[in-house]
């Protein structure tokens, strides 16, 4: 195989996508022979910092090739921890490049802008003569199971809440509504206060209350979320932002909370059933939602948005709508992943259907053993077997947990089994243990371990 010059070998390819060049693949032959010194620090909230030494060629021959390298690496860095700021030292040239696609009108325009948003900062890229140091501020949180607690899950399709006394749940439901096409916050202001009443009920009192929400969160804020993706940017900020804060203290007034990123939660509620830590949790849905918990059992803080990281080299990788960029994870690890290789398979899907509709033409074809389906979920494990040990380069994780739609059922079996296989040959080296949730686990488990979120002062 060859990009930019580049050449390297893989020896397991997805059987319906036999163009598909894993980036970590990629990297590693790019690095084997590249000399000239050069350091990448991103700068994100309250002077945290990531930071990079890597090397590029430098040479004329191989200038795209370091170009897509760096591009890559950057735009990594920003969906895995976040940032505004990029420091650049031991190439001005690279640093004019990546001023010329991180701007407005650029090819990574839509990153420039979401960055600029979440941090409300301006998006900048410098060059420095000394590196920043790598800086982080991981938290210690949840596992606290003192008190009476609530739990609050909310989805793009429903919502979760439990009520939990001393780390057992004593009641749980779960409510199908519609976020993502709702424009007056005041919808979802009053199903969050809905559902928060509904586990008082159930609760002498109410001693804290944790959230478990897709999105980026900072410090409780809601800096983006596709739950309110209609809502227009003036209410968001009115009462988008801190719609989580108030929904609290306007139901029970001064209580201990906590708002943190779903994938975060669901790579904590791993680590507590699994009993270990260092997890890295994907859930395969509508999208592909990660979290990370450490080796000390803390959330990072970071975005660990990896729907949004490159996985795939191919220059004819499909492109995601939204972000306008190609080759990530989202068109690889959610059902977009299925719809996309259905056709290959020889699978005709209504396009009438939705997405979750398509899926379940999929999945209903795999429980009646269809060969075209066995094949759209082998070559997904394919898939994620190279993009494994590309996110162990950035975590250095030991376990994964998988779940969301895409992993149930007879498919999701053969998924993990591919991947299995695939990590086997291609990459023995990994220490990885790759785990499925139970059916609690994936009904109630996160609403439940959300409740764990805040520490009860005494």
């Amino acid at each position: 195989m060859e990009h930019l010059g580049i050449s390297f070998d893989i020896k397991n390819h997805p059987e319906l996508d036999p163009g598909f060049l894993p980036l970590h693949s990629f990297n590693k032959a790019f690095l084997a022979h590249a000399k000239k010194p050069l350091g990448i620090a991103v700068e994100r909230a309250d002077g945290q910092m990531a930071a990079v030494e890597t090397f590029i060629h430098g040479t004329p021959e191989l200038r795209a090739a370091d170009e897509y390298y760096v591009n890559r690496l950057v735009k990594t860095i920003l969906w895995m921890k976040g940032g505004y700021k990029i420091y650049v030292r031991g190439d001005d040239s690279i640093r004019d490049y990546l001023q010329s696609v991180f701007c407005a009108g650029g090819q990574q325009e839509f990153d420039w802008d979401y960055m600029a948003h979440v941090f409300e900062q301006p998006f900048e890229v410098v060059s420095v003569d000394v590196l920043p140091a790598a800086k982080d501020s991981p938290k210690a949180i949840g596992g606290h199971l003192d008190g009476c607690r609530i739990g609050f899950d909310a989805g793009g399709s429903d919502r979760k809440v439990s009520a939990v006394i001393d780390g057992e749940p004593v009641y749980s439901e779960e409510v199908v509504w519609f976020p993502k096409i709702n424009s007056d916050p005041d919808y979802h202001y009053n199903g969050i206060v809905a559902a928060l009443k509904s586990a008082a009920e159930h609760l002498p009192r109410v001693d804290a209350v944790g959230v478990s929400s897709a999105g980026v969160y900072i410090e409780n804020r809601t800096m983006n979320a596709s739950l309110f993706l209609k809502v227009p940017p003036d209410l968001f900020e009115a009462k988008v932002k801190d719609i989580y804060i108030r929904a609290i203290t306007d139901t029970f007034g001064d209580v201990p909370y906590s708002v943190v990123n779903d994938g975060d939660v669901t790579a904590l509620a791993g680590a507590m059933s699994l009993k270990t830590n260092n997890v890295l949790g994907i859930a395969m849905g509508t999208s592909e939602a990660v979290g990370f918990v450490d080796t000390e059992g803390r959330i990072t803080g970071w975005l660990n948005e990896l729907a949004f990281v490159p996985v795939d080299a191919n220059p004819e990788a499909m492109r995601d709508e939204w972000s306008g960029d190609i080759g990530c994870g989202v068109k690889y690890f959610s059902q977009d992943g299925v719809i996309k290789l259905a056709p290959a398979a020889g699978i005709e899907l209504d396009p009438a259907l939705s997405p979750a509709e398509k899926l379940k033409v999929v999945q209903k074809l795999m429980e009646a053993d269809d060969p075209r389906a066995a094949a759209v979920y082998r070559s997904i494990g394919c898939y994620l077997a190279h993009s494994l040990a590309y996110y162990y380069d950035l975590y250095a994780f030991k376990t994964v947990l998988l779940l969301g739609r895409v992993m149930s059922g007879k498919g999701g079996d053969i998924l993990l089994d591919t991947c299995k296989a695939v990590l086997a040959e291609e990459y023995p080296e990994l220490p990885l243990r790759l785990a499925l949730p139970d059916e609690t686990f994936r009904r109630v488990g996160q609403s439940a371990v959300a409740a764990s979120l805040p520490e009860i002062k005494r």
